[in-house]
């Protein structure tokens, strides 16, 4: 059972200062004020607000007939789909945490988040097949045909089944999210209801409510989804999920629903833009795009404006909480080169390495504070109190890893993560810069720079491009290039041409897999 601390979490004074309601409570009062509205769709599945509403209610009492208590935890591992959506919102109603793990990881690295949450029901479709040990797994029940479980149908509880009412309160936890994994093993993070209420609250600045239509096409699993998901249907629009994302699918989708409302990682918008066809599709339904989760390089969101109607909100912030900084770059076109300013609510500030708060203008590591914060790492106290920093009133923030300065303004730019940092020479290097100056060779159309080991500076940058659709421009010209105009400490050792940066499912770039990469090449020249 998951047993947060004592929460002292209140919901954000927003534009309404609305008082808490669980999601769930939310959902089933716009099944009684427009029944027949869209909720949720995949391309296969439609769910009016009152189908969804009489699904949740038999997802939370069959959870209930399965044994499985307020507080204690469910995994789903599956493909983003109306079921496992509904699936998610039935077991909030039935005050059951929820586990959305990624079918992208390791066997083993599954296995460990499974023990780490304690679920007690496994939900899983094929994609979360080749993962699963053949014993000593939990109770499974799968979610499509493939799979090997329960089957869902005989699982979930005849129409017309109501749970045993559950309270529900702000400190409770909502569900654990595990980290992305990009430097290790994943962390459980576990965010409470009173969390996602601030979620909840920021969207209605946004636009969201009955007559929106939001398309996401990243998974569930990730946090990312997540903070546009739940304010979407809390506030009574509808969801269209893509299971999968294609650039030219996601268009034509999106002009055919007439989408108002979605969120997007930068190499998703950097695929889109890319189109040829971008520019003949009608956009003109969108009222507000959103970014988050990765650097956003500022060319391209000068090209989502100048091409791609309604506003655009770049969101900083982690999937622990803390702080959020959130850029409206279509009303800061000079800013774009920032994450933006401070959200309502949100203390941002940056601290030295020995952990004293730096004053205006100095560089130093982002730590936040804000009414939506993780209650900890599930099971990790020592991560937790790593990840926390305490100014001297005692009042509790989030350390971020990412390296940056405020502007004269206010905004915040980000240099890198902090880990990334590459130190040379006793000189420190920001990756981003020499990425940012990469990409402004026209034959470069992706680029990351790591550090790798040096016997004479300690660490060298290194960096992995890929060149442009027709560009045949070599490795070493595309360094010389770079390097004749670089400071001689940011000089590359090396320059390899690769058909695709990897990535995770969110878009953030894995430079542990750069590094070993590297290190194969060098051993093999």
């Amino acid at each position: 059972m998951v047993n947060p601390a004592p929460s002292t979490e209140k919901a954000p004074a927003g534009a309404f200062s609305l008082p808490f309601r669980p999601i769930a409570d939310l959902v089933h009062a716009h099944a009684l004020a427009q029944p027949q509205a869209l909720a949720l769709a995949d391309g296969q599945t439609h769910l009016s607000y009152a189908q969804l509403d009489a699904l949740m209610d038999r997802i939370a009492a069959s959870l209930q007939l399965s044994g499985v208590r307020p507080g204690e935890a469910i995994a789903l591992c599956a493909a983003p789909s109306v079921r496992y959506a509904a699936l998610c919102l039935g077991a909030l109603r039935a005050g059951v945490v929820v586990a959305p793990l990624a079918p992208s990881v390791t066997a083993d690295a599954l296995a460990a988040m499974l023990g780490d949450a304690q679920a007690r029901l496994f939900f899983v479709d094929a994609q979360a097949v080749p993962l699963l040990p053949r014993e000593g797994m939990m109770p499974l029940v799968a979610l499509d045909t493939v799979a090997p479980g329960q089957p869902w149908d005989a699982w979930l509880a005849p129409e017309g089944a109501a749970p045993a009412p559950v309270q529900v309160q702000p400190g409770d936890a909502f569900n654990i999210i595990y980290s992305s994994g990009t430097t290790g093993t994943p962390k459980g993070i576990v965010q409470s209801h009173g969390m996602r209420w601030g979620h909840v609250l920021r969207g209605q600045t946004h636009g969201y409510g009955p007559g929106s239509v939001t398309l996401l096409a990243t998974p569930l699993y990730s946090n990312t989804t997540l903070v546009s998901f739940f304010p979407s249907l809390a506030w009574g629009g509808s969801v269209h999920l893509m299971p999968k994302f294609d650039a030219l699918r996601y268009l034509q989708l999106a002009e055919q629903i007439r989408a108002t409302h979605t969120m997007l990682v930068p190499v998703q918008y950097q695929r889109i833009m890319a189109l040829p066809e971008f520019d003949r599709f009608d956009l003109s339904s969108f009222r507000a795009k959103f970014c988050t989760s990765a650097p956003f390089a500022a060319a391209l969101k000068a090209d989502v404006l100048a091409r791609w109607p309604g506003s655009l909100f770049e969101f900083y912030g982690m999937t622990e909480g803390g702080g959020t900084c959130i850029l409206a770059a279509h009303e800061h076109p000079d800013k774009l080169h920032t994450v933006g300013r401070p959200a309502a609510g949100s203390d941002i500030r940056l601290i030295d390495e020995a952990g004293r708060e730096l004053p205006p203008g100095e560089i130093g590591e982002v730590v936040g504070h804000s009414p939506s914060m993780m209650t900890g790492y599930h099971r990790q106290p020592e991560k937790t109190r790593e990840a926390e920093w305490f100014d001297a009133t005692g009042k509790r923030f989030i350390r971020t890893g990412d390296v940056g300065r405020f502007d004269a303004d206010g905004f915040l730019i980000l240099l890198d993560r902090r880990k990334d940092m590459i130190i040379s020479g006793g000189f420190n290097i920001y990756p981003s810069d020499i990425e940012a100056q990469l990409r402004a060779h026209p034959a470069v159309e992706d680029v990351a720079v790591t550090g790798v080991p040096s016997a004479q500076w300690g660490e060298t940058p290194v960096a992995f491009v890929r060149r442009r659709a027709g560009a045949d421009e070599e490795a070493a010209q595309i360094m010389a290039w770079y390097n004749a105009r670089a400071g001689k400490t940011q000089r590359l050792a090396a320059l390899h041409l690769i058909d695709e940066l990897p990535r995770s499912a969110i878009g953030k770039v894995l430079k542990r897999e750069l590094r070993a990469l590297h290190a194969r090449l060098a051993a093999a020249a």
